[in-house]
């Protein structure tokens, strides 16, 4: 808000302010920025703003702190978290502005299933990972995380990948319907595409966890560069 009242003084026109709000706010969420010293950093960064101007000033900020290093190392390891305000939250964003679809959904948004409060599902499941003598802070991981329908997410319980997806295959080539209204591979495909899922899911135990965490990491930070270059 005060970035938008100084660029209001600045009588720089509405829809820039709006631009460039936006992708502040997703910068700085994304680096914690003024997860510190607020009032320090804030301070610095409107005096800079006032004395370079928002447009050298914000392409030096976005320049540096969102390099390529920020979205192929820094962000995907910082998404080795278990908390759901991290990076978790702009990726639902990214999603929700690209027009996602939920997670093996074969109509409804990802914006629809969220002002519903939908459910969010571990694509592995919890149960099958506590059995597996997993501890909370890895199962709970956000890169386990997507959004789903209830039904779909009860559906699916807590089968191992390997097991659901073998089934979600051969719903796809004329079986029975058990998760969701995809009954065709290539949507099946490109819904995995959305949700930042590797196709190699289907052939996935326990013993990939770790392998899946770290490439859907990777997949996720790409579909939020996306997202913030589109802001």
């Amino acid at each position: 808000y005060i970035l938008y009242l100084a660029l209001k003084a600045q009588n720089i026109p509405k829809a820039d302010i709006e631009r460039y709000v936006r992708k502040w706010y997703v910068m700085s969420v994304l680096t914690g920025r003024y997860s510190g010293p607020f009032e320090s950093y804030f301070d610095y960064d409107m005096r800079q703003l006032n004395s370079q101007g928002i447009i050298s000033y914000s392409e030096s900020i976005f320049n540096g702190e969102l390099s390529d290093a920020f979205w192929n190392v820094s962000l995907p390891l910082g998404m080795d978290t278990s908390v759901y305000s991290s990076p978790f939250c702009v990726f639902l964003a990214a999603q929700i502005k690209l027009g996602d679809l939920g997670f093996l959904s074969s109509d409804i948004k990802v914006r629809e299933l969220v002002e519903v409060k939908a459910d969010i599902h571990h694509v592995f499941p919890k149960d099958y990972l506590k059995k597996n003598k997993l501890s909370r802070g890895q199962y709970n991981q956000i890169a386990n995380y997507v959004v789903a329908q209830s039904e779909i997410n009860i559906a699916i319980g807590n089968k191992e990948p390997r097991v659901y997806f073998a089934e979600l295959f051969e719903q796809c080539n004329g079986g029975r319907k058990k998760y969701g209204n995809i009954c065709d591979i290539v949507k099946l495909k490109k819904n995995l595409k959305m949700n930042c899922i590797q196709e190699w899911i289907e052939n996935m135990t326990i013993d990939n966890y770790s392998d899946f965490l770290a490439k859907r990491r990777s997949l996720m930070a790409q579909k939020i560069k996306e997202y913030f270059e589109a802001l």
